[in-house]
């Protein structure tokens, strides 16, 4: 099979991995190097500038051992099975990237022979990108659960990011759908790597050893370097929607994954029906609508100080199809409104719909200077069509908005979200 043909397959193959977003990274590059990794980010992204990043994002190999229900590359299904030599992805980034056609790498990979077998293939690849190639663009490598500590702390010296997937949001759904797989062998990769960033405080380590694969016996260089650990950290994701885990289930377990090991992100995937299998459950498309409020949800988590209990509990486990979840959480506590925006501090303006993290650090500055008007909040980037339901100006309402009444509330900001995802 010619490099074409599996550039064709595992490219494809690597669509459904989510774990890719803006990086994070400051990887610079060196005399007589090769790429640049920075913090605009990765593939499928967008910069600060608008510029859009681009990666090669491909599967090491196909041909898996496991036989995970809702994959694609499960050993039982009857696909075209293809796998790059180490040397075949080194040589691919290296040619996309001279053609300006990438500005870096995500590797990931189906389990071939054993996780560790497949996790010195991938480290391989990396090295000859590294060391060979004197590659210093951005590079996120996916782990494979399973594989030993040594494998993950060499791949980790290697690479920008790490992402270890947790795919299915229970141990009981992993047994159901993933039994090959177990929640150990996932956490485990996870901590370790959390730890590890930890312990070096995300600070330049020196060390004595350039990591170095080579299929020969002399596979270390002893070189003098300085490497960084994980620089861009860890990530992972989950799939939404082929398990009958509630929302709350989910952000809760995000919740805990943030607190516990310091995830960057953690993405979310609508689950896509690719098998058909009596376990799977029978989707006409997928959960497009409930993975985007999850993602919204998720970023209330990260930056908004909402904690998953305020957003859904026992009663409300799953999030409003017609709401973003901080107007439905807004109309559920209406009595904390309305707030007056030249008084409230900054944690309570982030509960405002229509106001984001930029737009109430303005109202912070600008307020020291004057006493804001409902004018003056537009200029700021306030959402004045979410935010007027919600805030007073000098103890005035938005135009006739005390009138409204509970419902009216409701019904308009209803009105604003499908007229909203009218447009997208």
């Amino acid at each position: 099979m010619d490099i074409e043909e599996k550039l064709k397959i595992l490219a494809d193959s690597a669509k459904y991995d989510a774990s890719c977003s803006s990086s994070g990274s400051k990887r610079k590059n060196t005399n007589n190097g090769i790429g640049n990794g920075d913090v605009s980010g990765i593939c499928h992204s967008w910069g600060a500038d608008g510029r859009c990043i681009s990666l090669l994002k491909i599967l090491m190999t196909n041909s898996c051992m496991y036989d995970c229900k809702y994959c694609i590359n499960r050993c039982s299904n009857s696909i075209k099975r293809a796998t790059f030599t180490p040397k075949e992805i080194a040589d691919l980034t290296i040619g996309f990237y001279k053609r300006n056609y990438i500005e870096g790498l995500f590797l990931s990979s189906a389990v071939i022979k054993s996780p560790d077998y497949t996790m010195e293939q991938m480290i391989l690849a990396i090295s000859i990108l590294r060391n060979d190639y004197n590659f210093h663009g951005y590079i996120h490598a996916k782990t494979i659960p399973g594989s030993s500590q040594e494998l993950i702390n060499k791949l980790g010296l290697l690479v920008d990011r790490m992402s270890v997937n947790i795919e299915l949001p229970s141990q009981n759904s992993l047994q159901l759908l993933a039994p090959e797989k177990s929640k150990e062998n996932i956490i485990k990769p996870m901590s370790y790597i959390s730890n590890k960033l930890e312990s070096s405080s995300q600070r330049l380590l020196p060390t004595k050893q350039k990591w170095f694969f080579t299929p020969t016996s002399s596979n270390v260089i002893n070189k003098p370097k300085i490497q960084n650990f994980v620089p861009a950290g860890q990530t992972t994701q989950l799939i939404v929607g082929a398990t009958p885990e509630t929302d709350l289930k989910i952000i809760k377990l995000s919740e805990s994954l943030y607190q516990k090991f310091h995830l960057k992100r953690v993405y979310y995937s609508a689950y896509i029906s690719v098998n058909e299998d009596s376990l799977l459950p029978t989707l006409d498309k997928p959960p497009l609508l409930r993975e985007n409020r999850i993602y919204q949800a998720d970023w209330l988590l990260r930056f908004y100080g909402f904690k998953a209990d305020e957003l859904l509990n026992e009663q409300n486990p799953n999030f409003n199809t017609l709401l973003d979840p901080k107007c439905d959480w807004a109309l559920r506590h209406l009595n904390q409104f309305p707030i007056e925006i030249n008084k409230v501090d900054y944690p309570t303006l982030l509960r405002v719909p229509g106001i984001g993290v930029i737009s109430a650090k303005r109202i912070l500055r600008a307020r020291k200077n004057c006493h804001l008007q409902f004018e003056h909040l537009k200029k700021l980037g306030v959402v004045l069509k979410r935010a007027r339901y919600f805030i007073t100006c000098n103890g005035k309402y938005y135009d006739s908005i005390k009138k409204f009444n509970d419902g009216l509330i409701s019904e308009n900001l209803i009105y604003l979200e499908r007229k909203r995802s009218s447009f997208t």
